[in-house]
């Protein structure tokens, strides 16, 4: 099989469902900013400090491959049967959040991003997670997303923020907090 097509040389795609779109279209920024995420969270799974945490961290990469799927597919024509998301999924999120946080200090300002490498790549997963879901929520304005998709990627960002202070902690790197300047 070919990976090239050519059918996109002249700035368009399809979306499951069979209909065109520009590549500079909304949904397609969506699914795309996604797909930049599940990179960067591959990079967070690549760390040596997540060792243990590799299958959950897969876990969300699927997760987020569902939701690409979603935003991939025209609401309206495609017929396809697709993977979704569960409240279940929300749930994992929240739960192993509790658990991180069980061992870290109590959160009394705000966090600069850095530190080490494996904790940057993670506040840059959080940013790109934040991206992605205020696209999401632009595309639902018009368009049909499920309303699980906006929450799961709510909920990643709070989880990826946490992981980062696990992860500083789990270092042995000091968390750098912001001091306003007045």
């Amino acid at each position: 099989m070919k990976i090239y097509t050519k059918t996109g040389d002249k700035g368009l795609t399809s979306l499951i469902g069979g209909t065109r779109v520009p590549k500079s279209s909304l949904r397609i920024e969506c699914y795309g900013t996604i797909d930049e995420l599940n990179s960067h969270i591959g990079l967070v799974r690549d760390q040596d400090v997540n060792a243990a945490r590799r299958p959950l961290l897969k876990e969300i990469q699927d997760r987020l491959f569902t939701i690409g799927s979603a935003l991939a597919a025209d609401p309206e024509k495609s017929k396809m049967k697709l993977p979704d998301l569960h409240a279940g999924d929300v749930t994992l999120l929240e739960e192993e959040m509790d658990h991180l946080n069980l061992d870290l200090p109590e959160l009394r300002a705000f966090i600069l991003p850095g530190g080490h490498p494996a904790v940057s790549q993670t506040h840059v997963a959080r940013c790109v997670c934040r991206r992605a879901e205020r696209l999401v929520i632009h595309l639902g304005e018009d368009s049909f997303v499920a309303d699980l998709v906006v929450v799961y990627l709510n909920r990643l960002s709070d989880f990826l923020f946490v992981l980062s202070r696990a992860m500083a902690q789990e270092l042995g790197v000091e968390e750098v907090t912001w001091q306003a300047r007045m």
